[in-house]
């Protein structure tokens, strides 16, 4: 009888990074951070952060299948909760029956604030720090040559009145600065250190906070796929109930807030953990995707999806993406350095095309199951390895024990140890 080739699952993890390296034909060294080896040590550790006492573990996993701009991509994905990569991975196969997803992004614009306080004349501040434009253009460009040598620097600066303040109207002025491949934090907040006694010569005003914006809404990411019929339907499901099913899913996160964070939070599992797999801020990115789906003054959904003229769903996802592929983490923790190599990516803009990508599969992957057979089934046999996992369950018993809990449907720890129990007697 013919050996049946084993799948990327059902393979041991040295087995699996081995494969990754033949897929992505890169030297297997590169890939050994991804399966702890080296690791981040307590000694770096204890450069990056104050107080560190040690290292902590996150499940690191590989989504599949996904076709980008005509590229194929391994995306490493660092999370703990269960079906994530799977559903993104699945969702990513269908995607290529449709010529898989599209991407953009704009440029690499974040926004940098200054507070301006004790303003006499509000209109007559603004139009003298526009007047002086380019003057502090010029200033803050001096701070990082390295950036204007590749391409980057200040672009713009802008000025706000907030009328709806606790303390009364006041001036906010935005700096424009093109990071390039940085994420870009401390460019901005060092080239508004800079600018701020400048520009408070010259509005008459007293300059307050110095500080970046995470609602980085010039500095987006867009992913589009298409999913035709014929691949939409399984089981009992028809192709067209399950398009509809995700379309009118999708229709309620965008009328009701209480839907749309939940909704939104799906959509943040698949870029969270590709974000923390590569070193990046996931922090400042659910910031800004959380305020940009506000923006109207209404909280929405960060995805759309429809029917296309030939009948199949489409769907679009846009967002904030600022991250970036040098500095910070991602060069110092050796695992992330290594998930940028699997990656493939040469600027930060491709990784963000790639995170919103891996978003909007995730969101897709929880839509396709609400619509259907319900969020609950794949999710709690995926969960039973979890609580298994707790009860005390090791090698071979933990997938005997997760299969046992979901045949009987209680996956609950005290029934996972009682069984334990039963066995081990």
């Amino acid at each position: 009888m013919e050996s049946k080739t084993p799948r990327f699952y059902e393979l041991s993890i040295s087995s699996r990074l081995e494969q990754l390296a033949r897929e992505a034909d890169l030297p297997l060294e590169d890939l050994l951070p991804l399966g702890g080896k080296p690791i981040l040590t307590t000694e770096t550790a204890d450069h990056m952060i104050e107080n560190a006492v040690g290292v902590y573990g996150m499940p690191l996993g590989i989504a599949r299948n996904f076709l980008i701009n005509g590229r194929e991509v391994l995306v490493p994905m660092a999370i703990e909760e269960p079906s994530v990569v799977a559903g993104a991975s699945f969702m990513a196969k269908l995607a290529r029956a449709g010529g898989g997803f599209v991407a953009t992004t704009t440029a690499p614009e974040m926004i940098g604030q200054l507070q301006l306080l004790d303003i006499a004349d509000p209109a007559a501040a603004k139009a003298s720090v526009l007047a002086h434009k380019q003057e502090l253009l010029e200033l803050a460009g001096k701070e990082h040559p390295t950036l204007s040598r590749f391409g980057g620097g200040p672009r713009d600066i802008e000025m706000r009145e907030i009328h709806t303040s606790p303390i009364g109207p006041f001036l906010v002025m935005h700096l424009v600065y093109d990071v390039r491949d940085a994420m870009g934090a401390n460019a901005i907040n060092t080239a508004l250190e800079v600018l701020a006694p400048r520009v408070a010569q010259i509005s008459g005003g007293r300059v307050h906070l110095r500080i970046l914006s995470n609602l980085a809404d010039k500095r987006l990411a867009r992913a589009e796929c298409t999913i035709p019929l014929a691949v939409l339907g399984f089981g009992e499901y028809t192709p067209e109930a399950v398009r509809d099913g995700i379309i009118e899913a999708w229709a309620f996160a965008a009328a009701d807030p209480y839907r749309a964070a939940t909704h939104n939070k799906g959509i943040m599992n698949g870029v969270d953990a590709v974000i923390l797999a590569t070193g990046n801020d996931w922090r400042a990115v659910e910031a800004g995707a959380h305020a940009y789906a506000a923006r109207d003054g209404r909280y929405t959904s960060l995805t759309t999806w429809g029917v296309t003229a030939d009948g199949s769903l489409k769907g679009s996802l846009e967002m904030p993406m600022a991250v970036g592929i040098v500095g910070g983490a991602t060069r110092s923790n050796p695992a992330a350095a290594a998930a940028i190599k699997l990656l493939k990516v040469a600027s930060a803009a491709e990784l963000a095309q790639v995170i919103a990508s891996v978003g909007l599969a995730q969101n897709l992957a929880a839509l396709r199951a609400l619509a259907t057979e319900g969020i609950q089934r794949g999710h709690m046999g995926l969960h039973a390895r979890q609580v298994a996992l707790a009860a005390g369950a090791a090698g071979d018993e933990v997938d005997r024990l997760a299969q046992q809990l979901v045949k009987e449907n209680n996956i609950r720890s005290d029934r996972a140890v009682q069984i334990l129990l039963e066995w081990r007697k």
